[in-house]
């Protein structure tokens, strides 16, 4: 098969690395890539939002499979746009439709999607320029802490948890006056502070089966101890200790298959993956939020984990034939930590030499904000850089080999917290 898969981060590099192991991928291309996934697979420099320029490289090289990594496509509408082709239509594409991708695009359309169809989640109001006041005084009377979310895509960072009333109004005073997320926070979630644990469970749909693959965490906040501010992910495990059978009976139940059935009773037809970001509050899951995609740096930590062919089971889903393909793990824990660039995730430098990726023999090197030289020397090209993820057989033994390939990686300014999965041990 001639496979193209869109995106350019540690999602990509883990996601084109499994699929390039697979007999089925023939050619395999990465649009647009970074320095991990041209040494898989071959780079095409076409932006993401070209959406005429990827349609043309499709039918100019017969491509069989197309594979979504990001958010943004999916929520442009490619999908759609695909539908609308003759010559496109029936490439099987592993991604959801416009609609589909609003459970990731708004956050208030998700939280009514959720509240229609009983799935637990936080209570929540939602929240515009107009109603400013209103929501002022919402935060007024809410218990503490509380948290605000810029409703549209943020990148990671459009989550505020608020400790107490004044950061929470002067924080929504922001979002909404001063646009501190641009369009993304012309609409303001204020929602209930959930106490619990956090964990992502991923899904892959064809619209009508589903298999849910391993289970992660991931770790936002760029401070060891989960202080500071929220990034896109500085490290993931897999699989999560406290998600054992009687949980995850309750995750499907209570969540999943409400969630595929809501969709479609909401008449939205949905082909890929699906991100639950889960709180365990006592033993209960909640949804923080859905996503349309698989998780980054948590791709990193569940596809080495993924003894299934990767081709092949995205080839059934896009086909409408994932009760055909069952899913195998490996029962090995895998760690990610992710190295970023020093002042990530505000201002940073780029275009720093990359050194010493070689040197690193136990763990697999994925690369995320990556770029080539005509000298051929990889650079830093991001706010975060490399992931590096090791498989053993304890969670102890896998973050002991990721801590020294962290460790031997070098570039200007490299950060990264050297306490990811210490709160589960």
């Amino acid at each position: 098969m001639n496979i193209l898969l869109l995106g350019s981060g540690g999602r990509e590099h883990a996601l084109a690395w499994k699929m390039k192991q697979s007999p089925l991928c023939e050619d395999l291309f990465v649009m647009p890539g970074n320095a991990g996934t041209a040494q898989v697979a071959q780079n095409v420099d076409i932006a993401l939002n070209n959406f005429s320029g990827i349609a043309h490289f499709v039918i100019d090289n017969l491509i069989d499979l197309v594979v979504v990594g990001p958010e943004e496509p999916l929520v442009k509408g490619l999908r759609d746009f695909f539908a609308l082709s003759e010559k496109l239509r029936d490439i099987p594409f592993v991604g959801p439709s416009r609609a589909g991708a609003q459970l990731e695009g708004s956050k208030d359309f998700a939280k009514e999607f959720m509240h229609k169809h009983k799935i637990p989640t936080a209570s929540s109001r939602t929240f515009t320029l107009k109603t400013l006041y209103e929501g002022l005084q919402y935060v007024e009377k809410h218990t503490l802490p509380v948290v605000l979310k810029a409703d549209g895509l943020a990148a990671g960072k459009g989550v505020i948890i608020a400790t107490d009333t004044e950061t929470a109004k002067s924080t929504l005073k922001e979002m909404l006056e001063n646009k501190k997320f641009g369009e993304a926070s012309e609409k303001v979630v204020i929602e209930q502070y959930l106490d619990g644990i956090e964990l992502s469970v991923f899904v892959l749909t064809d619209g009508e089966h589903y298999h849910i693959l391993p289970t992660a965490k991931d770790y936002k906040r760029v401070g060891e101890g989960d202080t500071g501010l929220n990034t896109g992910g500085m490290g993931a495990v897999s699989p999560v200790p406290f998600a054992d059978a009687t949980f995850m009976q309750k995750v499907e139940t209570k969540i999943i298959k409400p969630t595929l059935a809501g969709l479609k009773a909401d008449k939205i037809d949905y082909i890929g993956f699906i991100f639950i970001g889960l709180m365990n509050v006592k033993g209960e899951p909640y949804i923080i939020e859905y996503n349309v995609r698989m998780g980054d740096p948590e791709t990193e930590a569940v596809i080495p984990r993924l003894k299934t062919d990767l081709v092949s089971l995205l080839a059934h889903a896009g086909t409408r034939t994932l009760d055909q393909i069952t899913i195998e793990e490996d029962e090995r824990v895998a760690t990610t930590i992710v190295l970023v660039s020093g002042g990530y995730p505000e201002t940073f430098q780029k275009g720093f030499a990359i050194e010493k990726l070689d040197e690193v023999k136990d763990a697999l090197v994925f690369h995320a904000g990556t770029s080539q030289n005509p000298a051929e020397r990889v650079l830093t090209n991001g706010g975060r850089v490399i992931a590096i993820t090791a498989l053993a057989d304890t969670m102890e033994e896998a973050l002991a080999i990721a801590n020294k390939g962290a460790e031997t990686i070098e570039f200007e300014k490299k950060y990264y917290r050297r306490d990811i999965g210490k709160d589960l041990m």
